[in-house]
């Protein structure tokens, strides 16, 4: 698996200075074109959860929706998009959350999942994990219950999942 791992770690392209200078943005997009890396990376974030009962994958806008769709597909699970605001078009659940500078906020229709359903998180991306830990106080809001998150990658420096102490399992396929 480490060989797998490497290969899909050479398939995402860094971007230095994006958005600004000094940073080193990590582009999936040059991994998601190609097909087998696609495959391989669906497969190592399902594999992760396949002992755990999931009845629903929250997949955070916008690329969490890339990977949490077939996801749900192979986990025979819903699928449930968490949303920034204003995007859903019934009652919604709203959660706010910090960014560098000023705050952000995030979204879920209020009868996405049946009281105690079991919800995985999915996005592409642990960073600060401010967007993260937004997802997990909506699932709560909802009465459902948070199985895991899975991030296909991780940026251990800035030491995201330590505002995730609650979640039982986070799964993150490459680290940087």
């Amino acid at each position: 698996m480490t060989e797998t791992l490497i290969d899909v770690k050479s398939k995402i392209r860094d971007v230095k200075d994006f958005p600004k200078e000094g940073i080193i943005f990590r582009d999936i997009t040059t991994a998601l074109k190609d097909p087998e890396t696609l495959k391989v990376m669906i497969d190592y974030l399902c594999a992760q959860f396949k002992d755990i009962k999931i009845d629903f994958i929250a997949g955070i806008e916008s690329r969490g929706f890339i990977f949490g769709m077939p996801m749900a597909y192979k986990l025979n699970a819903g699928f449930v998009p968490i949303r920034k605001p204003n995007k859903l078009p019934a009652a919604t659940y709203s959660q706010e959350y910090e960014l560098e500078y000023g705050t952000d906020k995030i979204e879920v229709h209020k009868d996405a999942f049946f009281e105690g359903a079991n919800v995985l998180i999915v996005d592409d991306l642990l960073a600060t994990g401010g967007t993260a830990e937004a997802a997990c106080k909506l699932i709560k809001k909802t009465g459902a219950n948070l199985v895991g998150m899975a991030f296909l990658i991780e940026l251990q420096a800035l030491n995201g999942r330590e505002k995730l102490k609650d979640c039982p399992r986070i799964v993150s396929m490459i680290q940087y």
